[in-house]
């Protein structure tokens, strides 16, 4: 398979209630580029967000992060601000939503995803097969996000149709003929990626034209698989918080609410050991009431009248600085205390 990037150049600055279909027409014939059964467009979503009007002020950002997420999953102070890692109503997990302030065409406003991006490709395919005659038309919505264990961002699939966004090798076999069961591409995905290297925010290239796809690029028809359907849910989703979340949430501090603000949030720079340790504390104890606890510079003292409660808080701490890199041991018992002995982890 070869395929063939090629940037469609000559895209205007687009605004709310542009017809991007016909934008992208027009960018094609000046590209010198035809469509033909089986070619793939990826289009920013960026374009989409304009042409669609979506946009909110820039006052409150936090608040419009808020209202673009279904839940938080991970969370960290950045740069004197609190930024987290959410599951937007536009269907992938992304940080902030997705809510952008970058390429807004000098406008003072915030650029919000589609809710519905899948249903934005339907009707870029609709468009822009008519307009050509083309039967077999993928359309990619692409956008940009980091991803776990890897540094730096890419593009993914924000929406799609017309296209196979994935490619379920399982039940195969490869090379050398050993059986395949777990090998499924996201060739959405590789696609938008794939798009981005020819396209690019700093050189105002928004669309990439992709031929070679072959048997990737299908009859569309309704209901077919679109990127939504991509993001992991339920049972087969193994990664739904973050490390130090996973802990918190365990231990009744949820993500995203207030009471994960009033006992601390985690900064994405390195932290002394004092302020995760008394973070850790604050997390463990916050629905103990009647249980003290002193914060020294090795170890944390917990007392309570109740042994009983003495015990829950002394393991819930230990718990808790887990999660905050932190290893804690029970080093001693009184009648009236447990002491935990800290130490940075290693």
């Amino acid at each position: 398979m070869t395929l063939t990037l090629t940037p469609l150049v000559g895209m205007p600055e687009v605004h709310a209630g542009d017809d991007l279909a016909a934008l992208i027409t027009t960018a094609l014939a000046a590209s010198g580029l035809t469509l033909e059964d089986g070619d793939v467009l990826v289009v920013s979503s960026k374009i989409a967000s304009k042409a669609l009007g979506l946009t909110a002020p820039s006052s409150d950002r936090q608040a419009v992060i808020t209202a673009e997420s279904d839940w938080v999953l991970a969370e960290r102070t950045t740069g004197g601000r609190v930024t987290r890692v959410v599951k937007a109503r536009g269907g992938p997990v992304m940080a902030a939503a997705g809510v952008d302030a970058s390429n807004t065409g000098g406008a003072d406003h915030l650029l919000l995803l589609p809710h519905d991006p899948d249903g934005v490709c339907r009707q870029l395919h609709t468009r822009l097969c008519r307009a050509s005659s083309v039967t077999r038309l993928g359309i990619v919505l692409s956008d940009t996000a980091g991803r776990p264990w890897r540094t730096g961002q890419t593009d993914f699939a924000l929406g799609a149709f017309g296209i196979e966004v994935v490619n379920d090798l399982r039940g195969g076999v490869d090379a050398d003929g050993r059986a395949l069961e777990v090998t499924a591409r996201a060739v959405a995905d590789e696609v938008a990626a794939a798009g981005d290297l020819v396209k690019g925010k700093a050189d105002a290239v928004p669309v990439a034209h992709v031929r070679g796809l072959g048997d990737n690029v299908v009859e569309a028809h309704p209901g077919m698989p679109g990127a939504r359907d991509l993001v992991r849910t339920g049972p087969g989703d193994w990664f739904g918080l973050g490390r130090a979340e996973a802990v918190r949430a365990a231990l009744g501090v949820e993500p995203g609410s207030e009471l994960a603000e009033r006992v601390g949030i985690a900064s994405s720079e390195p932290e002394p050991l004092a302020v995760r340790v008394g973070r850790g504390v604050a997390t463990a104890i916050h629905d103990l009431p009647g249980v003290g606890v002193d914060v020294g510079v090795e170890q944390v003292v917990v007392t309570a009248e109740d042994a009983v409660d003495r015990g829950i808080a002394a393991a819930r701490i230990v718990v808790a600085l887990w999660g905050e890199w932190v290893d804690a041991c029970l080093a001693e018992r009184t009648p009236t205390s447990v002491t935990i002995t800290v130490a940075p982890r290693a």
